[in-house]
C-alpha cells in the first residue's frame, strides 16, 4: 500500500526555497482573518491600479498556477512529468461578460486541446461553462428555456454551440474533456448539456466528462441513474468526482431563499457518498471512466483498495487520480511513484485575471477542516528531514 507520509517522495521536486515559500503561504491561509484581509486588500489594490502583479506572481501565483499562458505553463508540466505526474491545463480566467471575451475563451480552451493532442503528459482538457456565457443564461435556462424571451433563447443556443465546438474538437483529437460542476441553481442546465454532448461524442470511449460534487446529497443517485441511461443508450460515461467548492455559498442561499439545503448534513455524509460513488464507478468500469478529484487520503486509499479487489491495473487508462497544483503533493507524488495515473490541475492565465481563482483557493484551504494543518505538518516534517541530513 502507498504511504502518504513519505515526504521525501512527496517533495522530491521541491527545493528548500520552494518548501519555505509553501510553509509561509499555508501558514497565512490557515488564518481566516488573514485571508479575509488579503481578499479585501487585493481588491482595493486592483481598484487603485497598484502594481501588485509582481508580489502575487512570486507568492500565491507561483504556488497554485503554472504560468500566464499555455507556453509559460509547459515548463511546470515538464517538471511534473519528470516525476510521473501529468498535467491538466486549466484556463482560469473568470468574470467575463462580453460576447467577444466568451469567444476568445472558447479559442483558448480549444488551444489547450490542441496542446494535449500532441503531448503525452497532458491527458485531459477542462473548462467551466460560466467562462463562456453569462451566469444569467444558465440560471434562466435552469428554469426552462421555453419560458424566456427570444434574446435569452438566442444566448442559450449560442452557449450550446460554443460547448459543442469545444466537445467536437476534443472528440476529433481524442482528448478527454472535463466540464466542471458549478452552483446548484445552474447545474441542471450544465448537466443537460453534458448529457447531450455525451450521447453525441461518447459512442466509442469516454471523451466528455461531467463533474459530480458529492457534498450534494442527491449526486450519488444521479450517478446511478446516469449509468443506467448510458447503458440503455449504448454510450460511455466520463465522470469526475469531487467533494465540491461552493458549500458555504449554497447553504447561505438556501437559507436566504427558504428552500431545503442541497448540501449534505455532515462532512461524514459527504465522505460516505464520495467513497460509495467510487465503488459504483469501479463496479461499472465497462461503462464509466473515472477521475477522482480529491485531496482526501482515505478516499485515495479506498480507490486503491477497490482497484486491487477488482484486479484493475494501477495504470488502467479508465482511472485517474487528480489534485490541484500546489496542494496535496503527498498524495499526488506518492501515487505517481507507485505508477498510478495521476494528474495535477495546472491553472494559468494573466495574474490579475486568475485572482478570483487564487482567492477561492485560499478561502477553501481556510474552510476545509484539517487540510492546511496536514499540508503544514508534512512540510515541517520534510524540512526537518532535510536539515538532519
Amino acid at each position: 500500500m502507498v504511504s502518504f507520509d513519505n515526504t521525501e517522495i512527496a517533495f522530491k521536486s521541491k527545493s528548500t526555497k520552494d518548501l519555505k515559500r509553501a510553509y509561509w503561504l499555508f501558514k497565512m491561509v490557515s488564518n481566516r482573518a488573514m485571508v479575509k484581509f488579503g481578499k479585501w486588500a487585493t481588491n482595493i489594490a486592483i481598484k487603485l491600479r497598484l502594481p501588485i502583479d509582481g508580489i502575487i506572481k512570486k507568492t500565491i501565483f507561483k504556488q497554485f498556477c503554472g504560468g500566464t499562458s499555455i507556453e509559460d505553463s509547459l515548463a511546470t508540466s515538464k517538471e511534473l512529468a519528470a516525476f510521473n505526474v501529468q498535467t491538466i491545463l486549466d484556463y482560469s480566467v473568470e468574470g467575463k461578460t462580453k460576447e467577444e471575451d466568451f469567444d476568445a475563451t472558447v479559442s483558448e480552451i480549444i488551444n489547450t486541446i490542441l496542446e494535449a493532442k500532441n503531448n503525452d503528459s497532458i491527458p485531459f482538457a477542462v473548462f467551466k461553462v460560466t467562462g463562456i456565457c453569462l451566469f444569467a443564461t444558465l440560471e434562466n435556462a435552469n428554469n426552462g428555456v421555453e419560458n424566456h424571451s427570444a434574446e435569452e433563447l438566442q444566448r442559450y443556443t449560442k452557449l450550446v454551440e460554443r460547448v459543442d465546438a469545444i466537445c467536437s474538437k476534443a472528440h476529433e483529437h481524442k482528448v478527454p474533456l472535463f466540464i466542471d460542476a458549478e452552483e446548484t441553481w445552474i447545474q441542471n442546465t450544465i448537466d443537460e448539456i453534458v448529457v447531450q454532448m455525451s450521447k453525441k461524442y461518447n459512442k466509442g470511449s469516454a471523451i466528455i466528462f461531467n463533474t459530480l460534487q458529492l457534498y450534494r446529497h442527491d449526486r450519488l443517485n444521479y450517478l446511478r441513474s446516469e449509468i443506467e441511461l448510458a447503458k440503455k443508450g449504448n454510450y460511455k460515461l466520463g465522470m469526475k468526482l469531487v467533494r465540491g467548492a461552493y458549500m458555504e455559498k449554497e447553504r447561505e442561499r438556501a437559507e436566504e431563499k427558504g428552500y431545503p439545503s442541497p448540501i449534505q448534513p455532515t462532512k461524514e455524509a459527504t465522505d460516505k457518498d464520495f467513497n460509495e460513488a467510487l465503488k459504483v464507478v469501479v463496479e461499472n468500469l465497462d461503462t464509466v471512466s473515472l477521475c477522482a478529484g480529491s485531496h482526501n487520503e482515505e478516499s485515495a486509499k479506498v480507490l486503491m483498495k477497490l482497484m486491487g479487489e477488482h484486479n484493475i491495473d494501477v495504470n488502467d487508462s479508465r482511472i485517474f487520480f487528480a489534485q490541484l497544483l500546489g496542494m496535496s503533493d503527498h498524495i499526488s507524488y506518492n501515487l505517481a511513484n507507485a505508477n498510478y495515473n495521476v494528474a495535477k490541475y495546472v491553472p494559468y492565465g494573466p495574474v490579475k485575471e486568475v485572482l478570483p481563482y487564487l482567492i477561492r483557493r485560499a478561502e477553501e484551504n481556510t474552510s476545509v477542516a484539517g487540510q492546511t494543518t496536514r499540508e503544514l505538518s508534512l512540510i515541517i516534517k520534510e524540512r526537518k528531514r532535510r536539515s538532519a541530513k
